[in-house]
């Protein structure tokens, strides 16, 4: 078995970079598949966005204000319409 990828530990044991173990009948199509998945489930891409520039306390919470009240909505609409069909 051939590991693809490095681990890096943080303070607690818990790797923070992701790695798949590969296996000598693998093809490198079936290995880029299985680590392109476990970045993807560790949401890596989307973290690495969100780090690129520097985001003031205020702005972080003014979205996560905008997130929930466009939950809310989502809610609202989906029981209103849910109403509506009784």
């Amino acid at each position: 078995m051939v590991e693809f990828a490095p681990k890096i530990y943080s303070k607690g044991g818990e790797s923070l970079m992701p790695g798949i173990k590969v296996h000598p009948n693998d093809s490198f199509d079936e290995a880029y598949r299985k680590f392109k998945k476990q970045v993807d489930r560790n949401l890596i891409v989307t973290e690495t966005r969100a780090r690129r520039f520097f985001e003031p306390m205020t702005e972080i919470r003014k979205k996560q204000k905008i997130s929930a009240r466009k939950k809310m909505l989502k809610r609202l609409y989906m029981l209103r319409r849910y109403e509506s069909r009784l």
